[in-house]
């Protein structure tokens, strides 16, 4: 018998890499995913401290630093860093495109077996490393969260609408983690190659990953006071997550078969606008009373239109979804492996 791996990532755009050997004898190689957004004053101490976990491992590691279209001098202080040491790489954005999509750029052009993201502040600890690929190469875990189960950020500003967040999306999704705002993640490669990413998506990847079966574990990892630079998470980022929660939970739930939300609602709506439309007509017709003062026929109405509309919103959604899957050769289904035999039949 033997295991053949069907997943294999693109290790850069256009171009596809040989499937490592099953873990165990191996030692996984490590894509560091960093993205940095005016961060100027990180810069150096924050490549000082990866460089030196690098050093320390057995492991084959490259570097990958974002810059999400800074305007302090982070991207000219990064320009230099590959001709120190040509394990990082640089990527430069040509403009603010925010967190999310400075991650997908440093997965699309990943080499690694494994991709540990981080933040570029200095309050993950790239050290927390190690904590990390016990769990994939040792127990066989697809994605790792971080914890920052002592986290050194405000109370009521930041620690309390985070653990509100985290309850609320693992409420909705069914994956409960602790903390889903964490950046301190390590992803088995193959896990991320059908994950698109949009908006503020990045801190949902363990639910979108899980529609196709990855493992998920987390661990407490260190967090760490911002002593440089300035935050860059507001309100006005809470309530982004949030809409994309919404888009996250219906691409769980209904991404393939979206007439079975919209329709459910839709047949609701014209069931009861029917019903008061009825029982409005009956007593129209056989006890002569008036309909010009009753709100409720207008309210049935309104009720028997939107529930046509809903459907029909359905119908359309079920169209787009199979010409999406069809047009694009995009399976339903992740296969984890495959084994057979391997004698002729």
């Amino acid at each position: 018998m033997k295991t053949v791996r069907t997943e294999v990532r693109p290790s850069r755009p256009g171009e596809r890499r040989e499937p490592s050997e099953p873990t165990g004898s191996t030692r996984l190689s490590i894509s560091f995913v960093v993205p940095l957004y005016n961060e100027v004053e990180n810069v150096d101490l924050l490549v000082a401290e990866v460089r030196s976990v690098m050093d320390g491992s057995n492991r084959e590691c490259e570097v990958l630093l974002i810059d999400d279209g800074s305007t302090d001098g982070t991207a000219e202080r990064l320009a230099g860093v590959p001709a120190m040491d040509p394990r990082f790489r640089v990527i430069l954005l040509r403009r603010n495109f925010g967190q999310t999509a400075a991650m997908s750029a440093g997965f699309d052009h990943a080499r690694g077996d494994v991709i540990v993201a981080m933040d570029g502040d200095l309050q993950n600890d790239p050290a927390d490393l190690e904590i990390l690929m016990e769990k994939i190469e040792g127990e066989g875990y697809d994605i790792v969260s971080g914890w920052r189960k002592r986290r050194r950020d405000p109370l009521f500003s930041r620690k309390v609408p985070s653990w509100l967040a985290n309850r609320l999306i693992g409420w909705l999704t069914g994956v409960r983690l602790h903390d889903y705002g964490c950046s301190l993640k390590a992803y088995r490669a193959e896990v991320l190659q059908n994950v698109r990413l949009y908006g503020e998506m990045h801190r949902f990847i363990p639910a979108l990953a899980s529609w196709g079966g990855a493992r998920i574990t987390e661990v407490p990892v260190s967090h760490r006071p911002r002593t440089r630079g300035t935050s860059k998470y507001g309100i006005n980022r809470t309530i982004r997550v949030l809409l994309d929660l919404i888009t996250v939970k219906f691409l769980l739930s209904f991404a393939t078969r979206p007439l079975q939300v919209f329709g459910l609602w839709g047949l609701g709506m014209f069931g009861v606008g029917s019903l008061l439309t009825g029982y409005l007509a009956y007593i129209r017709l056989f006890h002569g009373s008036p309909l010009s003062d009753r709100p409720l026929l207008m309210l049935g109405i309104l009720m028997i239109l939107m529930g046509v509309q809903l459907v029909s919103m359905g119908l359309l959604a079920e169209i787009s979804i199979r010409t999406y899957h069809e047009s694009q050769e995009k399976p339903t289904y992740v296969i984890r492996e495959i084994v057979e035999d391997d004698q002729e039949v």
